[in-house]
């Protein structure tokens, strides 16, 4: 009796052992809300985890507050879409290494009627001019986002310092931004991967597309080992070559919404 207890607690101990190996296969990663909101991740990370047994856990918030969690070293890794901002990351140290990944675009919404007559405009200058000329209605995330940081460069490429009760900062997310936009009849900034998912379109759509400037590229970083080597390096470095693995690059492809593909991998 004593040799069969002893056998299965023995056997309990292993199990649980083998859990909690299990457990530390994780890591976590630090990105967009569009990223997420859009279904991308719900799509790719089954694919990864199958590919390596390895979890991946998304923190999803605006990209300045990404890379804050990162610099903090509260993240085993960072997937953002702020090119200028991912390259000061790598410059004052607190990654080795960044990546393309993937690309989309920026797009203009508005209430169907068009106010500010944007669907005439010939470039995204034109376009945000026309809305603070028209004094319309207009959604800002606020949140020193990926999203807000571009939306902020082409006011002043328009030479246009947005304010005034027209221009509401929010503070919030792509889909929270979008549902107070539709509740508005406001115009909004959105990437195109999170407007093709968002359901609660109501008066809003579609209205200016296609200026080059309006692209927009995601990256993906490795962060330091020096500033903080407590973190999972080496199951990071696992997901970053995933990612821009013909493997990882043609789940990125694969990914639809109603047909559509959102996003468009370009590793080099």
């Amino acid at each position: 009796m004593k040799k069969t207890l002893n056998l299965l607690l023995a056997g309990v101990t292993s199990i649980g052992l083998a859990f909690s190996a299990y457990a530390e296969d994780h890591i976590t990663l630090a990105s967009t809300t569009s990223t997420e909101n859009s279904g991308l991740f719900s799509s790719i990370l089954p694919k990864f985890e199958d590919a390596t047994g390895i979890d991946v856990r998304v923190v999803a918030v605006g990209t300045g507050q990404a890379f804050e969690i990162a610099r903090r070293g509260d993240a085993d890794s960072l997937l953002v879409h702020d090119t200028a901002g991912e390259q000061r990351f790598v410059e004052d140290g607190y990654a080795s290494e960044r990546a393309d990944v993937m690309y989309n675009d920026f797009v203009l919404i508005g209430p169907a009627g068009d106010p500010a007559n944007i669907s005439k405009a010939k470039t995204a200058e034109e376009a945000f001019a026309a809305i603070a000329k028209a004094e319309a209605p207009f959604a800002s995330r606020g949140d020193d986002s990926g999203t807000n940081r571009a939306e902020l460069r082409l006011w002043a490429n328009a030479g246009v310092e947005p304010d005034g009760d027209w221009y509401r900062e929010l503070g919030s997310g792509m889909g929270p931004t979008l549902n107070t936009a539709a509740a508005m009849d406001a115009y909004v900034m959105s990437d195109r991967a999170t407007w093709v998912a968002f359901g609660n379109r109501q008066n809003l759509t579609l209205l200016f597309e296609g200026d080059k400037v309006l692209f927009n590229q995601y990256g993906s970083l490795l962060l330091s080992e020096d500033k903080h080597p407590h973190l999972k390096h080496d199951l990071a470095l696992k997901w970053h070559n995933w990612l821009i693995s013909e493997e990882g690059q043609q789940a990125i492809a694969d990914f639809k919404v109603d047909g559509q593909q959102l996003f468009f991998p370009n590793a080099k």
